[in-house]
């Protein structure tokens, strides 16, 4: 069922819930299992959830904050919204009392849902001061220390307020276009203050179309996804949600991160959008697995690799004993690997930032092939992807189905089609500066290979212009440092001084392994001071400019006392680095590296 046939995202979800009725749809753990919504039970609380709305004086138009961790009720709160004719405003779970300040005021929110009291501890205060919140519906029964402007409202209140009404809620939809307003989603913020990207229903429609045309040779059928990633991302927003309603898919939600082993486990997913991050974590994990190994399991483990990356780089190489072995350790070795992801993934789909090709090149030599995107949250957000059988790891592939992409002469990344936003929030200028005669100036830098498939170089804010005026790859060079199993996190810096010196977030379980062996404490504060540590690290960090330019070479060093993390403000939630948050707090000692 292709999706561009339907005039707004309501419209598919109701038209894919009458279709496939009965069927699992949505599973979350309760009491410790995964307990399934079928499409049709999610159809009726949507309905409800969406004449609740309306009953309590959502009126179209209206901007509702959403903040909840990835669960049913987040779709169901979503498409609710929308079919009552308002706007979903996804917030970060992770967000500060200042960010959902910033949110709940530049959008002008007449409403908030939240689910948990830990969330709401942060999100209240902020609701508190706002002018414009009316309501905030909880999920859960939250005690309230301050009187909030207008009133705290229980979603099964809410909801059974809307199942006393008997109004076609689908069929009252079908009114909304493809370019009325879907969602209000603010920017992670990687250089400064959010900006609310306008996203209508086309530009939505439209990416899941693309990706549909794009994954088409998978066979998308009976698929099952495992959502993990925050659905307050644009990224998951779509490609989690939308694309599974869209296919048909069942979607499993993921309790965290910390549990997403066990997730796949029991979800066994055929398909799943992650972020670099996750990909270089698994590969740490695979990578230390196999060097606890027994000898002849890691010569298994290595002969597999090796013979993969043969078989992807050049398969004319191999022979008929190197095919014969490959076949045999591919029940031997990758079998045991992929049974981790549950043992029926047909793609890993990679987005958010940029893989390093090594980490991909890995996971494809393991049996597990990667398909790495690109997109951005002002494109709904997939612009181009690898596809099945012609992936190429170090690009992101061809653009989706009717998506225009042309290169400036500075060699820009511009882009034009139905995914493109209509604009950011109450701020034309913003908006001018990045759509101009309907392209978007998506501020990375990239080129097309001969086959058509994208390249991205760098980011146009992000490249370092040395004072000899060589521009220098940031993302490059951090993701050949942190390839280094002792170093888990770096950022590097430069920009107009006479070369490189980075930041760097020793591995974990490496430093405490250094100190047990040096007799010393496994603190990282302290260890980021001591100079047989810090030689141990310059040893590593030498290893790393072997492989380097000259002018990419890392010339000193800090070492920071934590690791960059979502709730210092040094990650987005995309686990993307925050660069102007890490230079605020680190940027005296990185000065101080030149002196």
């Amino acid at each position: 069922m292709k999706p561009e046939r339907w005039p707004n995202l309501v419209t598919l979800f109701f038209a894919q819930a009458k279709r496939f009725g009965d069927r699992p749809f949505l599973w979350a753990k309760r009491e410790g299992t995964y307990q399934p919504l079928t499409w049709i039970e999610t159809a009726n609380q949507v309905s409800a959830l969406a004449r609740g709305l309306r009953a309590i004086g959502v009126e179209p138009g209206d901007r509702i904050v959403l903040c909840a961790e990835n669960r049913p009720e987040w779709l169901i709160a979503d498409i609710a919204i929308m079919a009552a004719g308002a706007v979903t405003v996804p917030a970060y779970t992770t967000n500060t009392e200042a960010d959902h300040q910033h949110i709940l005021e530049n959008s002008g929110a007449r409403g908030v849902i939240v689910s948990t009291e830990r969330l709401a501890q942060r999100l209240l205060p902020a609701v508190i001061r706002s002018a414009e919140a009316r309501f905030v519906i909880t999920l859960e029964s939250i005690p309230l220390q301050q009187r909030i402007n207008g009133e705290l409202l229980d979603w099964a209140a809410v909801m059974a307020e809307g199942e006393r009404a008997d109004d076609d809620v689908a069929k009252a939809a079908e009114r909304f276009t493809a370019e009325d307003l879907a969602c209000l989603i603010y920017t992670s913020g990687t250089g400064g203050a959010p900006k609310g990207v306008m996203l209508h229903h086309g530009a939505l429609l439209h990416n899941c179309a693309g990706a549909e045309d794009a994954l088409a040779p998978l066979g998308l059928a009976g698929e099952v996804y495992l959502s993990y990633l925050p659905l307050s991302h644009a990224y998951e927003h779509t490609a989690g949600q939308f694309f599974p309603i869209a296919i048909g898919a069942e979607i499993y939600y993921a309790e965290g991160v910390e549990t997403l082993t066990a997730d796949m486990l029991a979800a066994r997913p055929t398909i799943m959008a992650a972020v670099p991050r996750l990909y270089e974590a698994l590969h740490h994990r695979i990578t230390l697995g196999v060097r606890r190994a027994s000898p002849l399991k890691r010569r298994l483990f290595h002969r597999a690799l090796d013979l993969g990356r043969a078989r992807y780089q050049n398969p004319e190489s191999l022979g008929l004993g190197d095919r014969l072995t490959d076949r045999l350790l591919d029940r031997v070795v990758r079998q045991k690997v992929r049974a981790v992801f549950g043992g029926r993934l047909k793609a890993l789909v990679s987005g958010g930032a940029a893989l390093n090709v090594e980490i991909g090149l890995f996971f494809q030599a393991l049996g597990l092939p990667v398909l790495q995107g690109y997109g951005q949250t002002e494109a709904g957000p997939v612009i181009s992807v690898n596809r099945p059988g012609r992936a190429k790891i170090h690009t992101v592939g061809p653009p989706l189905k009717n998506v225009e992409v042309r290169l400036a002469d500075d060699g820009e990344i511009l882009v034009r089609g139905g995914l493109v936003m209509r604009g950011y929030w109450e701020n034309p200028e913003a908006t001018r500066q990045v759509i101009r005669d309907g392209w978007l100036h998506t501020g990375d830098i990239g080129r097309f290979d001969g086959d058509g498939h994208l390249i991205i170089t760098d980011r146009k804010k992000d490249i370092i212009v040395i004072s000899g005026g060589d521009n220098i790859s940031p993302v490059r060079v951090e993701g050949i440092l942190t390839l280094e199993r002792e170093i888990a996190q770096a950022m590097v810096y430069g920009d107009r001084r006479p070369h490189l010196v980075a930041l760097l977030v020793p591995d974990a379980d490496w430093m405490k392994a250094w100190a047990a062996k040096a007799g010393k404490a496994a603190d990282p504060a302290a260890l980021a001071e001591d100079a047989e540590f810090r030689r141990a690290l310059a040893a590593v960090v030498d290893r790393v400019n072997a492989k380097l330019s000259a002018i990419e070479k890392v010339r000193r060093f800090a070492v920071a006392p934590e690791p960059f993390g979502i709730d210092n403000n040094q990650l987005t939630p995309t686990l993307k680095i925050r660069r102007h948050s890490i230079r605020d707090r680190y940027g005296e000692a990185l000065d101080a590296l030149y002196r």
